[in-house]
């Protein structure tokens, strides 16, 4: 089989007329890019095709000489049942549809049908057959938890569980045409993540990234689907669109929840009918990339608030990631940290600086709003004005803020409502003492970080660490 060939599994066409099984053949790829496509015109030879390859989806002639086709759909269902099977029929009886369909047709249509609806019914068996597939792909995989391809995932940095959870989910589902929706905070390398799921894909056409925040329909219209000649004022030649530019690859949709719901309208249209009109055209053209979506947004929320389609919504979130913090993965600071430090020497061409002891303790008590993003910016500014063997502190202090600073934005952000809920309040040295311990918690056992968390001098912790013993 052409590795390259859609879908993975194969497409079986049965009729002893030759000329329907090379029309069917043809309106198949033209209408819905379906290439792995096997034709038989006798129906005897059909079992043995189903055993010796991979056959996902057979369409079923009823009347052919020798092995009928109810006889064909009966020993199918019985002998392969994972195999889905439409019967195409040249005569129009009821009670006939009804007997396939009781035999195990998943649908049923009459040669005389209209094109488009013989499509969309093999279409929608393609897609059932695949989410199945995937989903025992995934399973698989997730109670494995081993990953087949690593080096897919190389560009993020992590030892993170639930990061390695996410690897092993991609792996699972970036064969599928459905789209995937990578959710996320900004900063934390969404981007990374489509790059990875482009990868696996096995695609053979490129990643086309294209972010849509900020675009008016008009512009987004024009972007993703092109135009024509003349379709509007300057518009000298005609322009190929993001959609067609992917081609057999990948289509990269980023800030997903900025658009507009106009726009939002086309691009459900371009998922649920895989086919768009480039601006002043009136012949469509195919959706052939897979494409990916991600948004820094809570995209359920504002579906709630009408401000996102509910069927758009549903039809993105086929299959979902959401990409964890930096703040609730802190264990892989001292990895990026090591990884950034390399990355901007060699960029600035320096010597890679050597950390003191202390700085990855210290960026653990900080909330990185910023994400990875925001720790690689910390690290370029710290390398770039670095001199000496160690690296300084300074310029990740001037960012996170030094002791007085810290107490100053706690007392005005501080939470009390804790207090309520005790029968008593505990005195000073109660008080004190537990947050010395937090304080020691928070920095791993470093007391200088653990004085800079509680706004005094290391000599002042040192003697109340003394009284305490």
């Amino acid at each position: 089989m052409n590795e390259t060939a859609y879908p993975p599994f194969g497409i079986l066409l049965v009729d002893d007329e030759p000329a329907w099984l090379l029309s069917l053949s043809i309106t198949l790829e033209r209408c819905a890019g379906i290439t792995n496509i096997t034709t038989c015109e006798e129906s005897r030879d059909v079992m043995g095709i189903l055993g010796a390859r991979d056959v996902g989806v057979v369409l079923l002639d009823l009347t052919m000489p020798g092995l009928s086709g109810e006889e064909l759909l009966t020993r199918i269902t019985e002998e392969h049942p994972g195999v889905i099977v439409i019967v195409i029929s040249g005569m129009n009886q009821l009670e006939t549809a009804v007997r396939c369909r009781q035999a195990g047709a998943f649908d049923y249509f009459v040669k005389t049908a209209e094109e488009d609806r013989i499509v969309s019914g093999v279409l929608r068996a393609v897609r059932m057959l695949e989410l199945q597939r995937e989903n025992r792909e995934m399973s698989k995989r997730l109670l494995s938890g081993a990953l087949q391809h690593p080096k897919a995932f190389v560009d993020i940095v992590t030892a993170d569980h639930a990061m390695h959870a996410i690897f092993s989910y991609i792996e699972a589902v970036s064969r599928s045409s459905e789209p995937l929706l990578i959710s996320g905070e900004t900063g934390v390398g969404k981007e990374f993540f489509a790059k990875a799921a482009h990868n696996l894909s096995g695609s053979r056409g490129p990643l086309v990234a294209v972010n849509v925040a900020g675009l008016d329909d008009t512009v987004f219209t024009d972007t993703l689907f092109g135009h024509t000649r003349g379709a509007f004022t300057g518009a000298e030649q005609a322009r190929r669109g993001m959609v067609e530019e992917a081609g057999d690859g990948t289509l990269f949709l980023d800030e997903i929840g900025d658009l507009s719901i106009p726009s939002q309208v086309k691009l459900l249209r371009l998922l649920q009918e895989g086919e768009y009109f480039p601006l002043g055209s009136d012949r469509p053209k195919r959706l052939k990339a897979r494409v990916i979506v991600a948004t820094n947004q809570n995209l359920g929320a504002k579906q709630a608030a009408g401000t996102f389609r509910c069927d758009l919504y549903y039809r993105l979130c086929t299959h979902h990631i959401q990409v964890p913090p930096l703040r609730e993965r802190k264990g892989d600071i001292p990895l990026l940290l090591d990884y950034f430090l390399g990355v901007a020497a060699r960029s600035l061409n320096k010597k890679k600086p050597t950390p003191p002891k202390e700085l990855a303790q210290l960026l653990a008590t900080y909330s990185f709003p910023g994400n990875v993003r925001e720790l690689k910016a910390m690290v370029f500014n710290a390398v770039s004005i670095h001199k000496e063997r160690i690296l300084s502190m300074e310029s990740f202090l001037e960012v996170i803020g030094r002791p007085n600073e810290n107490v100053l934005r706690q007392a005005t952000s501080f939470d009390r409502s804790f207090l309520t809920g005790l029968d008593h309040l505990p005195s000073f040295g109660e008080a004190a003492e537990v947050l010395v311990e937090e304080a020691l918690v928070r920095a791993n056992g470093n007391q200088t970080i653990a004085a800079s968390l509680l706004g005094i001098t290391q000599s002042a912790l040192c003697k109340r660490l003394k009284r305490v013993k």
